[in-house]
């Protein structure tokens, strides 16, 4: 609208100057004399004018005579299209004028304005794998789809215009949420155009949301492969897509491909908690303790995790409390001040029923950073040593309405994950999980009395006042780590 009202200023500009110019030219005296030979000839101003005006169109008209005289004898001599290359000169100015005129409306969100020029380009190029791309994404964004798509399959006709084609039908089929059709358009475009980083983004997404752990791996090593993904990321996820791969394979019941798979998951990252769980227990299966307990030992060096305490404690199941005390002193010593480190060995201390040593290791905790596993702990210390209901219930109380502490987080939505899974359930990001403490706002809290028998037993039953009260007793925690912080929800396992 603004450029069509600034053509019209500048016409009406024009066509005042013209008619000044003019009048100028009639009031003035005099004019102007040409002598030729023995030929005189005096023409007033406007005159002149007029005759220059002539002149100029005289040299136009010759010049063009010219160029055609010059194609016909090209012609004449051989060149076949040396006539249609003079005729077409000016319809493919006018048509890329008007590719042009259509790209600076599609630029500037006038859809229909964009559509208009791009059947008018076509006109005169001819040459659709430049006006179906405009008319395609004119049609997209003017809300058209099926004219969107009808252009968009008239691309794939052309060998040199089938990826755009490919590409274009994708993202409609990823903006209607067909993720099956999508990942197929998408392996075809990346068989066309290898080093396309975008296609080979989308396509690593719809595989990992697909689960196609192997086709992803695929991937993620042409991505490798033309530049388009640094080396250490590559081994990272490389390694997340080998762990899947693994549990998937577990799945299926075969333990012998599920185990190689988990064992080179670990070796691809040692520091991937979920990779070395797995790794440990292929190990432990194939009879190889020592094996794991290196990898295990390797692991908590990166990060301490629950996770890898429960593998490490499964390694030797049937040892005694103080055995596992002592054995776990190996993992301790790797980070002595870890939050981690201090909370599993307050549960041994417990399991080993030595509750001022199980108080001494949490330290500051429950005061600097009480959460509702360290105040279980610290529930289950005041029952050892003897503390009434009313404290135990106390700390329990406190353990109700405190953090949770970390958990697996997804850095792109900040959603949060009961375990480790290598695609964000709620936005569907790859790799984005991970240990931390979520924001404050979104820590899920403990439900109710679902913790009170996990560490201090059933306490005796009010509702019978025949029976006499007694004093309460130290319970005795079962040996076995806690393999995640959410089983603090969950009844214990064992009572003894």
């Amino acid at each position: 609208m603004l450029w069509s009202l600034i053509k019209i200023v500048v016409f009406v500009a024009l066509v005042a100057a013209a008619t000044l110019g003019a009048g100028y030219l009639l009031e003035l005296d005099g004019g102007v004399r040409i002598a030729v030979g023995g030929i005189e000839l005096n023409l007033t101003p406007l005159t002149a004018v007029i005759g220059l005006l002539l002149m100029v169109l005289a040299i136009w008209l010759l010049l063009k005579l010219a160029s055609l005289t010059v194609a016909v004898l090209k012609f004449l001599n051989g060149d076949e299209t040396a006539l249609s290359r003079y005729f077409d000169r000016n319809r493919e100015r006018k048509g890329y004028k008007a590719l042009t005129e259509g790209m600076m409306a599609l630029a500037s969100g006038e859809a229909r304005l964009a559509m208009s020029k791009a059947a008018k380009a076509e006109r005169y190029l001819e040459k659709p794998e430049l006006t179906n791309l405009l008319t395609a994404q004119a049609a997209e964004m003017a809300g058209d789809r099926k004219k969107a798509e009808e252009t968009y399959k008239k691309l794939l006709s052309e060998d040199r215009t089938r990826f755009v084609g490919v590409r274009g039908i994708m993202k409609q089929k990823l903006a209607d949420g067909d993720g099956d059709t999508a990942r197929k358009l998408a392996e075809k475009a990346i068989s066309l155009r290898p080093k396309h980083v975008e296609t080979q983004d989308i396509l690593l997404k719809l595989q990992a949301e697909a689960r196609d752990w192997s086709g992803a791996r695929e991937t993620l090593n042409l991505k490798l492969k033309h530049g388009s993904l640094p080396r250490d990321v590559h081994k990272r996820r490389d390694a997340v897509l080998a762990l899947s791969q693994a549990k998937g394979i577990l799945d299926e019941g075969n333990d012998i491909k599920a185990r190689e798979a988990a064992i080179e998951a670990n070796r691809l990252s040692p520091d991937l908690i979920p990779a070395a769980c797995y790794a440990a227990r292929s190990y432990l299966e194939n009879g190889k303790p020592k094996l794991a307990t290196r990898l295990l030992k390797k692991a908590w060096g990166a990060q301490p995790h629950p996770d890898l305490a429960a593998a490490f404690a499964a390694i030797v199941p049937d040892e005694t409390p103080a055995e596992r005390l002592k054995r776990f002193q190996q993992l301790f010593k790797l980070h002595p001040d870890h939050r981690e480190t201090r909370l599993v060995e307050a549960e041994l201390q417990i399991a080993a029923e030595d509750f001022p040593a199980a108080r001494r290791a949490l330290g500051e905790l429950i005061e600097d950073a009480p959460d509702s596993r360290a105040l279980t702990i610290m529930a289950a210390i005041e029952r050892g040593e003897g503390a009434s209901d009313q404290v135990v219930k106390g700390w329990l109380a406190r353990a109700l309405n405190a953090p949770r502490g970390p958990q697996w987080v997804c850095g792109n939505c900040h959603n949060i994950h009961t375990e480790w899974v290598p695609v964000c359930e709620n936005c569907q990001a790859f790799d984005t999980l991970e240990w931390k403490a979520p924001p404050a706002a979104e820590v899920q809290s403990a439900t109710g009395v679902a913790m009170l028998p996990l560490i201090v037993g059933a306490l005796e039953n009010q509702s019978a006042p025949e029976e006499p009260e007694e004093e309460p007793t130290p319970p005795v925690v079962d040996a076995e780590i806690i393999d995640d912080p959410s089983e603090v929800d969950a009844p214990p396992q064992e009572a003894k």
